[in-house]
């Protein structure tokens, strides 16, 4: 069997975003349990707001057909989302929205079809960007991903993690870490 490929990513564009830390950690378990680990950056895929009249005057944005391409070559996501307002930040929602819009003569939804993803949030708050999951798994749910039904939140983000990105409460770093594993084990299964 061959490695399952995982793309990586946080729901943020903060340089020192809580959730691109604790994306990694979860990714560091996912490589243990044999997974290939591809960390992406939203912020390097910058994307204009969708718009359908911009769609069909233009086509895809460049950077929203790279994002694309990325997302096909891999079976996994591992996706950290912080909570803004409740739910998931504007960036995330935007590149979801992008790449699910069909290339012509792809099948709709390619690049997230048969996907499986294991999701995380971490906030300075008490619920650690709980909220936010919850929207973010209806999203991923009803455009075809296999969510997996564990997920992590860690609050008080902004006293969880070491000055190395590691998380200070080794539970906390092990739970992290054993979330990836499983999304691996998971798709070695299928």
């Amino acid at each position: 069997m061959n490695s399952p490929k995982i793309l990586a990513f946080a729901g943020s564009t903060r340089t020192d975003s809580f959730n691109k830390k604790l994306v990694k950690v979860a990714a560091r378990g996912a490589e243990a349990a044999g997974a290939k680990v591809t960390i992406l950056d939203l912020r390097d895929f910058a994307m204009p707001l969708y718009d359908g009249d911009l769609e069909a005057k233009e086509g895809l944005p460049a950077n929203a057909v790279k994002f694309k391409e990325i997302l096909l070559a891999h079976q996994g996501l591992l996706i950290s989302s912080p909570e803004y307002n409740s739910s998931i930040t504007g960036v995330l929602k935007n590149a979801i929205d992008w790449a699910s819009r069909p290339a012509p003569g792809e099948e709709s939804l390619a690049c997230f079809n048969n996907k499986v993803a294991a999701l995380m949030s971490a906030s300075p708050g008490a619920l650690g960007g709980l909220r936010g999951l919850v929207h973010l798994r209806s999203i991923l749910g009803n455009i075809k991903v296999l969510v997996l039904p564990n997920q992590i939140a860690v609050s008080k983000a902004d006293e969880a993690f070491a000055a190395d990105g590691s998380l200070k409460d080794a539970k906390q770093q092990a739970a992290v870490e054993n979330l990836g594993g499983a999304l691996t084990k998971i798709l070695i299964k299928l």
